[in-house]
């Protein structure tokens, strides 16, 4: 790509694939990435799987795959306007929720709960397995064999254990060093993205009001605005008048503020801005103060209300019901699975049984898992 910054990504300086293969011959590596993460099943999936609110409980929520869209949005935005490689963010925005389990965050704190013997789950590790190992579509390698590049940024966080037996890729938890600075937006894309259109769908749940809203003070101060220029304007159109000025000010923010530490810290490569002590992508002091606020609201008055926590309490029970099931009976799996586990299960031992178990669970979509639960235990279900 031209007219991009030193600083960039540039993709002849890409450290490449796992596997070597020829190069595209009318688009870019990186737009290689981008459309192998599209056409994956994993990807195609994320439409039935949770964002907060359970995908059968309404038609217009956020499920994994309309939020992927959004941060893949505002990513790209962000990396334009710093004159980053806009493809590579886009890629890594869509596949940094491939690895999610049904259920959102309920069913990967159930998942991990019930690996805790066998290593944990940890969801970002289990998107970059998704690409790594298990999509099956090639016929010279297993996944989809990304690039360098994609894969660090897909891999926001990593545990020290799980880093060591990564190689290149897990040496920057162990160095603690720093992602390129597509990898350093998408994290912050994502962030916007979650915490605006969860206000949204928590205003569309009748979870939280707008009165209780606007103790938040960036909610607050857009809603005045707002009524300042349309002061009758009530209902879907005020909510939206307002997120997107709220989105538009993180996003302004964000933009402006990594600038001018790129600016101050004078960096002229990637592997500069992998040298750093800390990311150079990040809000000013007191927009991140602002977001903070938002984020405590929406931990308090969202995520903790009763109705998510029921939600939360039915999933744990479906993922932790089928884990026990396949995990004491690998044989109930369908055959690839089984086949799998077995396969693991002979060099890894019981710890590569339990892994076999928990990437097929979390491949499945919230409705998929909800059916197989009815399959395993109800008697009248048909199998």
């Amino acid at each position: 790509m031209t007219g991009l910054a030193a600083y960039a990504a540039h993709e002849e300086e890409s450290r490449g694939r796992r596997y070597t293969e020829p190069g595209p011959a009318y688009r870019s590596e990186y737009q290689r990435d981008r459309d192998r993460i599209v056409h994956s099943t994993a990807f195609r999936r994320l439409v039935y799987k949770t964002q907060v609110f359970v995908n059968h409980e309404g038609d217009l929520y956020r499920t994994r795959l309309t939020h992927t869209l959004e941060v893949a949005q505002i990513a790209r935005t962000i990396a334009q306007a710093l004159a980053l490689n806009e493809v590579l963010s886009e890629a890594i925005c869509l596949a940094h929720d491939v690895g999610h389990t049904p259920f959102g965050h309920a069913g990967q704190d159930a998942l991990n709960e019930c690996m805790m013997e066998f290593g944990g789950f940890e969801h970002n590790l289990q998107s970059l397995r998704v690409v790594d190992e298990l999509e099956e579509h090639y016929a010279d390698f297993n996944g989809l064999n990304l690039t360098f590049e994609c894969r660090e940024g897909i891999l926001k966080h990593c545990s020290y254990n799980n880093a060591v037996q990564l190689g290149e890729l897990g040496e920057r938890f162990i160095n603690r060093r720093q992602p390129g600075l597509e990898a350093q937006l998408a994290n912050f894309a994502d962030e916007i993205a979650y915490n605006n259109h969860d206000v949204d769908d928590g205003i569309r749940a009748g979870l939280i009001t707008i009165e209780q809203l606007l103790e938040v003070p960036l909610f607050s101060e857009y809603h005045r605005e707002v009524l300042a220029k349309y002061p009758h304007l009530t209902g879907r159109r005020l909510v939206f008048e307002i997120l997107r000025r709220m989105i538009n000010r993180l996003v302004t923010d964000l933009i402006e503020s990594s600038a001018l530490r790129l600016r101050e810290s004078a960096v002229r490569s990637i592997a500069e801005v992998r040298a750093q002590p800390k990311p150079l992508i990040g809000f000013s002091d007191a927009t991140r103060e602002l977001n903070h606020g938002l984020k405590a609201f929406l931990r308090e008055h969202v995520y903790k209300h009763y109705k998510v926590r029921r939600m939360t309490a039915k999933a744990r029970r479906v993922v932790s019901t089928l884990f026990d099931a396949f995990l004491s009976d690998p044989s109930l799996m369908p055959d690839e699975h089984r086949h799998t586990s077995s396969r693991l299960e002979s060099t890894l031992g019981s710890a590569g049984r339990a892994r076999a178990v928990a990437d097929y669970i979390a491949g499945m979509t919230d409705r998929y898992a909800i059916l197989e639960q009815r399959r395993m235990f109800d008697p009248g279900e048909r199998t």
